[in-house]
This record gives C-alpha cells, sequence and structure tokens, in this order.
C-alpha cells in the first residue's frame, strides 16, 4: 500500500478519543470506562485526574485507560490540557460520574460525521428527580434561555456535560474559563463561529451509591451567570456598552430636569453640584457608547482570524469513496 493509499485508508477510519476529566471519582470511573469501551471499541480513552483525593487514577489505569494529571484545579484547566494534548479526529467529552449513556456515544459521533457537524450535544432526558434537581433544571433553562437570546436558539441544554467534537471545534476552541463555566464557553464559541451543531437526546441518570456530586446550584449558577456577562462583554461589546451608556445617559437627564426647570423659571442654577453630576454622567455615558463602538470593530477582527483559523482545519467526515 503506497502512501496516499495509507493516508486516504487513516482518514476513512477516523481517530476517536474520549476525554473524561475527574475529581474523586474512585467508585464511578471503572464503569464508565468499560462502558464507552463496549460503546466505541475503537477509541482511545483518556482520563484526566484533577487533584482527586481517592484511587481515581489508580482505578482508571487499572481499567485501561489513559491516565494523566492536571494540577490547576477546576474542569476548565482540565478541559484546556485535554485539548492541547491529545490529538484525534472526533472528541466524545463526557463527566467520569457515570450519569451518561455510553450507549448514546455511537450514534452521536455518527451524526458529527455524517452531518459534517463541529459539536453534538447530548441533551439529558430523566425521569429521576435525584439525577437532575429542580434547582439545577430551573437554573440551566434560565441561563440556557439568556444565551439563546444573546448569542443564537440552537442550543437547548448548555449545561450538558456529555459533548462530541470535531477536530476542527477543539484546535479552535481558546478555553479560557476555569470551572463548570466551560460549558457555557463551549457553547457561545459554536454560535458565535456560526459552526454547523447538532443535538441527541440522551439518557441521564442517578449518581451510583458512594459518590457525590460536586455541583453547586447557586455557586456554579452565579459564576455560570458572571461568564455570560463577560461573554457578552467581549463578544456583543456595542449591545453591552450601548445598554450601560443608556442607563448612565437616564440618570443624567433625571437629574437634569429639575435643574434645567428651576434655570427657565429664575435663570439660576442654585443645584451647582447636582448640574455637574448630570454633565458627568452624561459624558460618561457618551465615552461609553465610543467604547464600545471601537471595541465592536476589535471583537469583528478577532471573530475574522478564529473564524480563519477555525477553516485552516479539515471538516469532520470521511472522504468519499474512492473512484
Amino acid at each position: 500500500m503506497d502512501a496516499s493509499a495509507a493516508l486516504d485508508t487513516a482518514r476513512r477510519a477516523p481517530r476517536i478519543a474520549v476525554l473524561v476529566p475527574c475529581y474523586n471519582e474512585e467508585v464511578a470511573i471503572p464503569k464508565v470506562i468499560a462502558d464507552f469501551r463496549a460503546a466505541l471499541p475503537e477509541a482511545t480513552i483518556h482520563v484526566y485526574d484533577n487533584n482527586s483525593r481517592d484511587r481515581t487514577r489508580e482505578v482508571a489505569a487499572a481499567a485501561g485507560a489513559v491516565v494523566r494529571r492536571e494540577t490547576q484545579q477546576g474542569k476548565g484547566h482540565v478541559v484546556r490540557r485535554m485539548f492541547a494534548d491529545v490529538e484525534a479526529d472526533v472528541y466524545v467529552l463526557v463527566d467520569g460520574d457515570d450519569t451518561y449513556d455510553a450507549g448514546s456515544a455511537p450514534a452521536m459521533v455518527a451524526m458529527l460525521l455524517e452531518e459534517q457537524f463541529d459539536m453534538v450535544t447530548g441533551v439529558r432526558v430523566t425521569d429521576a428527580a435525584a439525577a437532575y434537581r429542580p434547582g439545577h433544571r430551573l437554573g440551566n433553562r434560565v441561563l440556557t434561555g439568556v444565551v439563546r437570546l444573546v448569542f443564537g436558539d440552537r442550543i437547548t441544554d448548555m449545561l450538558s456535560g456529555y459533548r462530541v467534537f470535531s477536530r476542527r471545534f477543539v484546535k479552535s476552541f481558546p478555553a479560557l474559563a476555569v470551572g463548570f463555566e466551560t460549558e457555557t464557553e463551549f457553547t457561545v464559541h459554536a454560535l458565535e463561529l456560526r459552526m454547523p451543531v447538532g443535538e441527541l437526546r440522551t439518557r441521564y441518570k442517578e449518581r451510583p451509591p458512594g459518590s457525590h456530586s460536586k455541583l453547586s446550584t447557586y455557586r456554579d449558577g452565579f459564576r455560570i451567570l458572571r461568564t455570560i456577562g463577560l461573554l457578552v462583554r467581549r463578544e456583543r461589546p456595542l449591545p453591552f456598552f450601548t445598554g450601560v451608556a443608556a442607563v448612565f445617559a437616564m440618570f443624567s437627564l433625571l437629574l437634569a430636569v429639575p435643574v434645567l426647570q428651576t434655570w427657565f423659571d429664575t435663570g439660576l442654577v442654585p443645584r451647582l453640584p447636582t448640574a455637574v453630576l448630570s454633565m458627568g454622567l452624561m459624558l460618561l455615558s457618551f465615552l461609553l457608547l465610543s467604547c464600545g463602538l471601537i471595541l465592536d470593530t476589535v471583537t469583528r477582527g478577532r471573530l475574522e482570524a478564529r473564524r480563519i483559523a477555525y477553516l485552516a482545519i479539515p471538516a469532520p467526515g470521511p472522504l468519499p469513496p474512492a473512484r
């Protein structure tokens, strides 16, 4: 077989990597590895341990996974390391808590390759209240709704930890988040670059006995909301700064009205500090609007550079049959 034929064969059989970030998942990780090995026998399973205090690394290695360690605490740090280290054509990212259905992975991979998507999200479906607590469900709906309103309405489960990515998604992803807000960053990255994305409904179940969740409904919810705000400021600077400028302008006008009424009636400005404050707020409003206009131009340039970097990597999917 010559080099060209070997290359064609390699490209017809995409390399699949299963990426599993872990923190204290000694109980769940053996079954996660076994289930994904059964579902995707051709895939290499990578477990990245994030300073676990139990035997996660040992049991993952014993189960046959490639085990590495990321010392910076937080899921965002782990995702950044995984995406930098692992070379593959298709990446399956799943939490190590055995709550996602490995049986859905082949269908998600097939959807990505056949439709040439860059991201396929596993949309969680469950009737078990303990698996998907009401607070988490409500928070996901609210946060997903905010992102859909600002960035586009092509995603219905923004916080799902079960995703399949193309190589060009992974290698163009900036990975700036630190913790669980990285799922928000996935979604915004895909929507901002107008990537083709898909979703597949998948079963979501409770953690196994002895395994404990690391999520905090309020703490992580506020962190994700803060991340959305920062992403809006970074990716939509003109609407963001225009909105802030409008607030300052409104307060300026509210302060100016009584001052102007007094001046019209008496020709005097007895409330000089109020007049100065009103003028300062209006000047600040115009300054914020100018910042928004300038940053909008910068953001468009950054977006074009990211799009070019994304397009430099081939689309997912096998080559057409040789003639």
